[in-house]
């Protein structure tokens, strides 16, 4: 390949970089040959990016991301070839038939996943692909429905900017959820699950359910999960059961919670090692009313915009006892604890919301929320983008000087709705404009 590199024509090129990536998915051992042979090839790939057709464009951002995904180094070369190869996806779009469409998709997150930089040609290309998605909803397979969703879900879970056309192709493919039912495996089940909890609030919440209910009877059926699939679908449910009003789908949240319960026996004997499945099993425990043998330590951050506002809160209300990075429950810490009050103030930055769009807020903000509300704590969920300075903060304040104002109460039973956490979504400019309504100030102050 090395000695003649030169005379390899596009359709040689692919077929080569596509083997190469299914080798290693199977277990060849990266050794320093076949790196070398990667290499190689990648300047071919960006000399010859005009000859590619539909077919090979797809397989070689499939061989690239499977490669990268398999600890190939992300040098100039590959990330070259994945430039050149970008803007032709967009131009051939047309040309995709569904499996393609699920390839691109599925590489393209994966490359995000290894920290691919979203470049403007990366979103176009992202963009085009959900247009072919919508175009093609009905063609799609078992294979590429989980294949697109889980790709959909990664890239949002990356930051990746809710791109015009994901709402659209997310519902439509979850709609085909339920046609193919008994035809998703194990790994399947548990992809189209975390997708569809990750998402959290992009999907509407009946779509969400009967998604749930079309898939979690099969984790009873003697199906092969393996450790991570089993940590992947109890996080799921535990999600699912978040988004549910305990009042009005009580019968709903009984099945899932028995599920969860299922589940959370199966991983705990599995007896798993590593920190993200220990914290899912605390939180299961947590849920479930039940003692967990499993204690986790987190390391805590405090954001800038946290630390002022806490300082600003702290300066309105100099006798407010406030705890910062507080674990409660043993569950992960929160933001800020009034201590008298039985209240915990999360300050939401951008990864707490899909697309970090500050609107949509994505599965873990809904489920730790959630589980705070679930152990009796009243939360204050505050969006970052408006705490940038004092005058932003003013209003948020204000409302906390009246909650704090009354007295503490038995808040076991707050619904999982947003409540007053709706309050705290007012804009600063909506604030001054209230102050000249007291019926409105009346009514906000009443949420």
């Amino acid at each position: 390949m090395n000695a003649q590199k030169n005379q390899l024509n596009a359709q040689g090129i692919v077929n080569l970089m596509w083997s190469m990536a299914k080798l290693v998915n199977n277990g060849l051992e990266r050794t320093p040959g076949l790196k070398e042979a990667v290499v190689t090839l990648l300047p071919q790939v960006s000399a010859q990016k005009d000859q590619f057709n539909p077919q090979g464009i797809a397989n070689l951002l499939w061989a690239i991301a499977k490669l990268v995904d398999s600890g190939l180094e992300r040098t100039p070369e590959l990330k070259d070839a994945v430039a050149a190869l970008l803007p032709h996806v967009n131009a051939q779009k047309d040309q995709f038939i569904p499996q393609h469409i699920a390839n691109l998709l599925w590489a393209m997150a994966k490359l995000v996943d290894n920290r691919y930089e979203q470049t403007q040609e990366f979103n176009e290309a992202v963009a085009a692909l959900l247009t072919c998605v919508n175009r093609q909803k009905d063609q799609f397979n078992a294979q590429s429905v989980t294949n697109l969703l889980w790709a959909m879900a990664k890239l949002v879970d990356n930051r990746q900017e809710q791109t015009p056309g994901l709402n659209e192709a997310v519902a439509a493919l979850l709609f085909h959820v339920n046609a193919h039912k008994d035809q998703f495996n194990a790994q399947d089940i548990a992809n189209l699950l975390w997708a569809t909890a990750k998402l959290g609030e992009l999907v509407e919440l009946n779509l969400a359910t009967s998604t749930f209910e079309s898939l979690v009877y099969r984790i009873s059926e003697n199906l092969q999960f393996s450790q991570q699939e089993i940590s992947m679908s109890l996080w799921a449910v535990m999600v699912c059961c978040a988004r549910l009003s305990p009042d009005s789908n009580a019968n709903k949240s009984n099945v899932l919670e028995k599920h969860m319960d299922e589940l959370l026996i199966r991983l705990e004997n599995t007896s798993p090692d590593n920190e993200e499945d220990q914290s899912i099993m605390i939180m299961a425990a947590s849920w479930l009313g039940r003692a967990c043998p499993v204690v986790r330590h987190y390391q805590t951050t405090i954001s800038k915009t946290q630390a002022d506002f806490r300082d600003q809160l702290q300066s309105s209300i100099p006798s407010l006892k406030i705890e910062e990075e507080k674990r409660l429950n043993s569950l992960p810490p929160v933001d800020l604890l009034l201590t008298d009050h039985n209240i915990v103030i999360e300050v939401q930055g951008p990864s707490h919301y899909v697309g970090g769009d500050f609107k949509t807020r994505n599965g873990s903000t809904l489920l730790k929320i959630a589980l705070l509300q679930k152990a009796g704590f009243e939360v204050i969920e505050i969006p970052a983008n408006q705490l940038l300075n004092k005058d932003l903060m003013k209003p948020y304040i204000d409302q906390i000087k009246i909650r704090v104002s009354i007295p503490p109460q038995d808040h076991s039973s707050v619904s999982l709705k947003r409540g007053w956490a709706g309050a705290a979504y007012v804009t600063a400019e909506e604030h001054l404009a209230e102050q000249t309504n007291s019926a409105k100030r009346k009514k906000t102050s009443s949420q």
